[in-house]
Parts: structure tokens; C-alpha cells; sequence
């Protein structure tokens, strides 16, 4: 494996530590800073607000520089959002910290996805994502479980603090070993959206947006429904959640070596479609524990075994915009993120059991199912047919 995918391996495990770590948390912060779990849980938000906002803003002041140079950068931005993190004295100044924090998010999986697959091996470019995003994998199977430790063991400012001298490491690592790669061309700033008049790449972003958020409308109550419903004590929910991580890893590798055996729309979409059949069974089976514990991983196993090829797809899709293009695939990961979580709790607010949370989950991910499948029809195999005819 090169040592420049590792890096950039590195970089995004950062990433999902800073966003994810926040959800395990919340009452230790929502205590330290006087204030509750609600109003602790909208600096979730500023998170995903910062992740939209930082890759159309990559797009106006970096995009003629050489794409190291601004995985340096990025990564600078996040060392400084975690170190002010854990230092904010207040709420407000936490909440503009959060914010800072998610502006290099979208921006780094952006460039590093295009990194990643300039470096790749010939037939290896899904494979080379998929190494990349693994990060992220990691980060939900062990380094947010030891962030939530840390914080009701120590504070929850020490875990921000490791955070931010984890992006030291990958800084350096960065430095040393992700080689020079040269800028995109430039089209103009203008010229970078370009992309987005053809309908190709919409149906990759929407298809991203439903089929995540479809996972997240249960993902979000996953604790309340598997200790209320399901049955398991609250003492087990974190070795669970481990393997949902594991999950997430195996995963993330299996969709990343399909796409280069397949195509990438054909295993995105199909996919897509196990999630909501999951989602579905989920619901029927919630009260049995160890069945919904496998049909959880299984979910969390389809979550990621879209984004490697979701993310390969949108960069082909995006020519004259390949750095927003793959960006866009996080703004529309997380604004799925807060589509799903709303919409699971539609049923649970209407006073349904926990496990109603899938239903409308199904719902938006047979709708991302549909979008994929569109695209491979009309866009990837009409490409197969006039490569074959040529």
C-alpha cells in the first residue's frame, strides 16, 4: 500500500473523529458549559454547516494551487479549529469553533479523493479512495469510541486536544509523504460549476443525499432503539457500536474493490437497494437483539460501500469542477446526515416505538436506489455500449 494513501488515510480518520466524536458527547459538554443537550447538540450542526460552506470557499481561494499544498493548508485549519475547541471558554465561541472545524471536511476529501486517484494504479482508482475514506471507518470503529472515553475519563476538552494534535501527525505525514501533484487546470471560478448544468452529476448528489440520510433516520436513535427495543443494556451499546464499526470498514474496502471489477454506478445502486431491504427487516425484526444487531452492521456495511464509489463517480462527472465535484459528495453526506435525523424522528415524536425510525429511512434510501439506478442506466452503460462499439 503507498504511503501516500496512508496519509491521506490518516487525515480523514482526524475528520470523522472531530465530527463524530460530538454525538457520544454531549452531555459532558452540555455540563461543562452550563447549558442542555439540545442546545449542545445544534454544535453538531455548526459542524455540518462548516463542511457546506468550506468546499465552494476551497474553490474561490485555492483552486490554482498545487493540491498538496492545499491538503497543508486544510489540515492547518483543522489543527487550529480543534485547539480553539478545546479551549472556548463559552458556548458561542465553541459553536464558531465547530464551524471553523467542518470548513476543511468536504474541502480535504475533495482533493484527496482526486489525489488518491492520480496516484492509483491502472484498474485501482476505486480501490485507492476506498483507502483513502477507511479512515473515516477507523475513526467510527475505535478512535470515536476512545475520544468518548477520554472525555468522561479526563474532559471533553482533552479529546479535542488529541484531535488537534492528531493533525499534527497528519501534517507531517502529508509533508513527507504525499508527493507533488500539480493544480487543476484552471477554468475560472465560474468554470468550476460548470459541471453542474448536466444532470449526471445532480443524480449522483441527490442519489448521496436520500440514500445516506435513509441510513441516518435510524442511525440517529440507534442507542434508544436497541436498549428500549431491542433489549440490550446501555453497557453493551459500546462494543456495538465498535462493530458497527468494523462495519463501516468492511464495508468501505468491499465497495472500493467492486467498482473496480464492476462499475461503480452498478455497485453503488445495488448497494443502495440492500439498505433499504435492511432498513425494512430492521423494522420487522428490532425486538429480536441479535438480529437487529446484524442487520445494523450490515447497514452501516452499505453506508460506506456507497462512498468510494459515489465519490470516483462524481470526480468522472465534475470535468472543469473535479475538486467541488468530489467535495460535493460530503456537503451532500451531511446534509443527508440532517434530513435523516429529522425525518427518523417524525414517527417517534407522533409517539410511534423507535424502530418506526426505519420507515421513513427505507423510504429515502429505495429513493437514492432509484437515482443510481437511473444513472447507471442512462449514463454509465450508454458510456460501456459506445466504448465497445469504438
Amino acid at each position: 500500500m503507498k504511503k501516500s494513501l496512508i496519509a491521506l488515510a490518516f487525515g480523514t480518520l482526524g475528520l470523522g473523529l472531530s465530527e463524530f466524536v460530538m454525538m457520544g458527547i454531549l452531555p459532558d459538554v452540555a455540563r461543562d458549559l452550563a447549558i442542555s443537550i439540545p442546545e449542545a447538540g445544534h454544535l453538531i450542526s455548526a459542524y455540518a454547516l462548516g463542511v457546506c460552506a468550506g468546499a465552494p470557499l476551497l474553490v474561490l481561494l485555492a483552486r490554482t494551487r498545487p493540491l498538496k499544498q492545499i491538503l497543508l493548508v486544510l489540515v492547518t485549519i483543522f489543527i487550529v479549529g480543534n485547539l480553539f475547541v478545546s479551549l472556548s471558554p463559552n458556548y458561542w465561541t465553541m459553536m464558531a469553533m465547530r464551524f471553523v472545524s467542518g470548513l476543511p471536511h468536504g474541502a480535504f476529501f475533495g482533493v484527496g479523493s482526486i489525489v488518491a486517484e492520480r496516484l492509483a494504479a491502472e484498474g485501482k482508482k476505486s480501490e485507492a479512495v476506498a483507502i483513502m475514506i477507511s479512515g473515516m471507518t477507523v475513526a467510527n470503529l475505535l478512535a470515536v469510541p476512545l475520544g468518548t472515553y477520554i472525555s468522561h475519563a479526563i474532559s471533553w476538552r482533552a479529546t479535542f486536544f488529541s484531535a488537534a494534535c492528531w493533525g499534527v501527525v497528519v501534517f507531517w505525514f502529508i509533508w513527507r509523504w504525499v508527493p507533488y501533484v500539480a493544480a487543476l487546470p484552471d477554468n475560472g471560478f465560474k468554470g468550476q460549476f460548470r459541471f453542474l448544468r448536466n444532470r449526471a452529476p445532480w443524480l449522483l448528489i441527490f442519489a448521496t443525499m436520500f440514500g445516506n440520510g435513509g441510513f441516518f433516520c435510524l442511525y440517529s436513535y440507534i442507542t434508544p432503539m436497541l436498549t428500549q427495543v431491542s433489549g440490550f443494556p446501555a453497557a453493551d451499546m459500546t462494543i456495538i457500536m465498535v462493530l458497527a464499526g468494523l462495519g463501516m470498514c468492511i464495508g468501505n474496502l468491499l465497495g472500493g474493490r467492486l467498482s473496480d471489477v464492476y462499475t461503480p454506478g452498478r455497485v453503488a445502486a445495488v448497494t443502495q437497494g440492500v439498505m433499504c431491504l435492511t432498513l425494512v427487516f430492521i423494522f420487522v425484526c428490532a425486538v429480536n437483539p441479535w438480529l437487529s444487531v446484524i442487520l445494523m452492521c450490515l447497514g452501516t456495511a452499505c453506508l460506506f460501500a456507497v462512498s468510494a464509489p459515489q465519490q470516483l463517480l462524481l470526480i468522472q462527472n465534475a470535468k472543469g469542477g473535479e475538486m467541488l465535484g468530489a467535495a460535493s459528495v460530503q456537503i451532500a453526506f451531511n446534509m443527508g446526515n440532517a434530513l435523516g435525523a429529522y425525518c427518523g424522528g417524525l414517527p417517534i415524536e407522533a409517539g410511534y416505538s423507535y424502530q418506526y425510525a426505519a420507515l421513513p429511512g427505507a423510504a429515502s434510501a429505495f429513493a437514492g436506489f432509484l437515482l443510481l439506478s437511473w444513472f447507471s442506466r442512462k449514463y454509465e452503460q450508454r458510456k460501456m455500449k459506445v466504448c465497445m462499439a469504438g
